[in-house]
């Protein structure tokens, strides 16, 4: 679930011009930009690091996102897998096992840290904001770094870290950190906003055989 949650907390782009230089204009750019956002479709590698255990794990896949608290996650390494949400009722899949585990939505899906297309849109609301790195507000390649901290912080979520190309608003990295020190880092590529994305996209069909389990 703490895996689930994480990968929630992680919505990304819009599709608006940067002229912004201060924080208050770059605060400004994000919430008009992601306020015009319906959906979004990105591929993603993903880094997940567990203090306590001293461990890595990669992954990728695509993420496509709505509105609303619609979500589906396709894993496609190290193993096969789907989280699917509409918005209503949360679906994890895992083929090896040939199990799909429901339960409700987790609150979280409404608010900041699983849904960024709302919760962007009212950035100065939900997060106290800062560059990363005031004196040098963007990376080497040019991205601004944001340093964001939920102002109602969750288990696994208690800070995120964004990078937001300068041209049209789309997340090129985020960091997500939780109260435990651990983190998992997403870079996306190949990102398609407003794109119409239909609500079948979000409604998970379990395979014929799928043994269905309550999501704990």
């Amino acid at each position: 679930m703490v895996k689930v949650v994480a990968a929630l907390a992680l919505i990304f782009a819009a599709a608006a011009p940067v002229f912004a230089q201060s924080l208050d204009e770059v605060v400004r750019d994000v919430e008009s930009a992601y306020g015009r956002i319906n959906d979004l479709r990105a591929e993603f590698s993903q880094s997940s690091f567990n203090k306590s255990l001293n461990q890595t794990i990669p992954a990728k896949g695509t993420v496509y996102l709505k509105k609303g608290g619609k979500l589906r996650w396709e894993y496609t390494e190290p193993t096969a897998q789907e989280i699917v949400s509409d918005g209503k009722k949360l679906w994890v899949y895992t083929p090896r096992l040939n199990q799909a585990n429901v339960g409700d939505a987790p609150a979280a899906l409404a608010g900041p840290a699983g849904s960024f297309l709302a919760g962007l849109g009212r950035l100065r609301a939900e997060f106290t904001v800062r560059f990363l790195n005031p004196a040098q507000p963007k990376d080497a390649d040019g991205n601004w770094v944001l340093d964001l901290t939920p102002k109602q912080p969750l288990p696994t979520l208690s800070r995120l870290i964004l990078s937001l190309e300068p041209k049209g608003w789309e997340a090129r990295k985020a960091v997500v950190h939780d109260q435990f020190d651990n983190t998992v880092t997403m870079k996306f590529t190949k990102m398609a906003v407003n794109s119409g994305l239909p609500d079948k996209t979000f409604t998970f069909v379990a395979p014929k055989g799928v043994a269905i389990v309550p999501l704990r």
